[in-house]
């Protein structure tokens, strides 16, 4: 999208995980009157420490609900970097690290 500052993602590292976060500008429906302010979602991921996040088998992925939007990038990033922490420590209701514990490649 034209316009945008460039997102950068922002790894923290948590638990011998690292969780991937970014931010991004949550787009105006079609039919929407513009907003007065910008809203900000996020996508996120979380991998084991030094392994590579884009890898799908090596990554759990979760990103906003679709109703959810954040008043700042920051705030976005906070909320992924919770949600992060809980899939890491098996709290979130739906997500867990196990699958990419359980994977491994052979060194």
């Amino acid at each position: 999208m034209s316009g945008e500052p460039a997102s950068q993602w922002q790894v923290f590292v948590y638990e011998g995980f690292d969780i991937h976060v970014l931010p991004q500008i949550k787009p105006t429906p079609e039919h929407a009157p513009p907003r007065a302010a910008e809203r900000y979602v996020f996508i996120g991921r979380v991998c084991r420490h030094g392994t590579n996040a884009d890898t799908p088998a090596e990554a759990v992925y979760f990103h906003a609900d679709g109703d959810d939007e954040y008043r700042t990038a920051q705030d976005a990033v906070d909320e992924a970097r919770h949600i992060g922490k809980s899939i890491i420590d098996g709290t979130h209701p739906d997500l867990s690290v196990l699958s990419i514990v359980s994977h491994r490649h052979p060194e």
